[in-house]
């Protein structure tokens, strides 16, 4: 177990030295990984969320691939498709970029949902189904998409199925004042693979998300959750709550975030800290709710303040 806190801290050393003035932000993607979920970054431009996802690879010492989506882009031109060969005469699969340790969904949102729907598969099972055969992705594989929620021209958002399918959904915002002034002063170029410490290998992170699973949750803790869940469900500004998903979710990042503060079973704090980043995107609002402007995480605080902790 000693090992796994050590890791994990090391990475969190890694990454913040390109992401300077986000620890909680970045602590939340590392425990993503940790987890073996997926992360939603989104943000105004500029803001550093492909900077983040780069950091992570880099320091996990992963292979990574990035993919700018945009309209035109096919779902082949993620998942792979036949190319034929000459010199041989048949067709040879051409593996597309999910194929890595960490997919950087650049703009993920601005992609047809053809082609959205071809990562659909890759993020909850690691897999693909390419011309009627099951093609398995490397271990461990992380997807960290981002989307911009201002600039909405020519942009297709993610439907509920889609956003279920990742565990947490993170908005960095702008620096602080002094970190945003130390960038202008150091140039504030691109990161490069210097600039971050490679801490880790894909073996360690399949082992860290292997200690994950040894953390233990208390079966009170566990009904906690399912009374959360079944709260969200009922609650009259929302259409649809929870998903079952989603309360899997949270205890698993809840068991990964036991194991980064070096203990090996779960407590409710866990589940409140990351309740919001887990649950609100999942929360789809009814028609009165949206256009009064209810607000998701509001709620979530809402249910976590209404559900008893069990004791």
């Amino acid at each position: 177990m000693s090992t796994a806190v050590s890791l994990l801290h090391a990475l969190r050393d890694s990454i913040e030295s390109a992401v300077r003035g986000k620890r909680e932000q970045v602590e939340l993607v590392l425990l993503c990984a940790a987890a073996g979920g997926h992360v939603l970054l989104e943000d105004l431009p500029g803001t550093g969320k492909t900077t983040l996802a780069k950091a992570l690879a880099r320091a996990m010492g992963s292979t990574f691939k990035r993919v700018q989506f945009t309209p035109d882009l096919l779902p082949g031109d993620i998942v792979g498709s036949s190319v034929f060969r000459q010199a041989t005469g048949r067709f040879r699969f051409r593996p597309g970029p999910v194929f890595t340790h960490v997919l950087i969904a650049d703009e993920i949102n601005r992609a047809s949902p053809r082609t959205q729907s071809a990562l659909l598969e890759a993020l909850s099972e690691q897999q693909v189904s390419v011309e009627g055969r099951t093609r398995k992705l490397n271990a461990p594989f992380l997807c960290v998409a981002t989307q911009n929620p201002t600039d909405l021209q020519g942009t297709y958002p993610l439907p509920e199925a889609s956003l279920d399918r990742f565990m947490v959904k993170i908005s960095l915002g702008y620096p602080p004042e002094a970190e945003e002034r130390g960038l202008l002063l150091r140039g504030g170029g691109p990161v490069s693979g210097a600039d971050v410490p490679e801490v880790a290998d894909g073996a360690q992170m399949v082992a860290l998300q292997q200690a994950v699973d040894t953390v233990r949750i208390d079966e009170r803790v566990a009904d906690y959750v399912v009374r959360l869940v079944h709260a969200s469900r009922k609650h009259p500004n929302l259409r649809t709550g929870v998903s079952t998903r989603g309360g899997l979710q949270l205890a698993r990042l809840a068991r990964a975030r036991a194991l980064y503060l070096g203990r090996d079973f779960v407590v409710p704090d866990d589940l409140k800290a990351l309740a919001v980043p887990v649950l609100s995107h999942r929360l789809v609002l009814d028609t009165r709710a949206r256009y009064a402007g209810a607000d998701r995480e509001a709620i979530v605080r809402e249910l976590l303040d209404a559900t008893a902790v069990p004791r």
